[in-house]
């Protein structure tokens, strides 16, 4: 009987599980801070990190935040037609385990995203870290996601150099 091929479509629905884990976190922690806080709180939590209230009608770093409105839609379009593409590549290369991972986090981390956008008009981000008078922009569970996704792609791609 001849073996069935390693393309990791039979990890698909792992891999799916744990980004819906991660928009599901993300959306709890956004629905918290919409119901606790107004827009622009903030709540001190430690010398260098409060919990804020910020609308982002932009993307990273409030990039074309003072668009006209168009943003809103082009940002949701990029964010599913990531999403489309990274499910693609998950059933594709599903057994690559550092490589799945980075993708199931920047697709968490996308729908999460398109979520706000497509409900409110902007992203809710609520965390902020700051040291000195020097504030980093705010973000949210589903900016870390992309983020450690996006910094693991890139070790996993410098491993495979490695290796090469």
């Amino acid at each position: 009987m001849a073996r069935a091929r390693n393309n990791g479509g039979s990890r698909l629905g792992l891999w799916l599980g744990i980004a819906l884990l991660i928009v599901l976190a993300d959306q709890l922690t956004k629905t918290l801070i919409i119901k606790t806080f107004a827009y622009g709180d903030s709540h001190t939590v430690t010398s260098f990190f409060n919990i804020v209230r910020m609308h982002n009608t932009g993307a990273a770093f409030n990039f074309l935040a003072g668009a006209s409105g168009w943003q809103r839609w082009f940002f949701t379009a990029i964010g599913l037609a990531a999403t489309v593409f990274i499910t693609w590549m998950l059933k594709r290369h599903g057994h690559q385990t550092l490589f799945s991972w980075a993708l199931t986090l920047i697709l968490g981390g996308a729908v999460g995203n398109v979520v706000d956008r497509l409900m409110h008009g902007y992203v809710v981000d609520f965390i902020q870290v700051h040291w000195a008078g020097w504030y980093f922009p705010s973000f949210n569970i589903a900016d870390s996601a992309i983020t450690l996704g996006a910094a693991l792609l890139i070790w996993d791609e410098l491993r495979r150099v490695r290796k090469g």
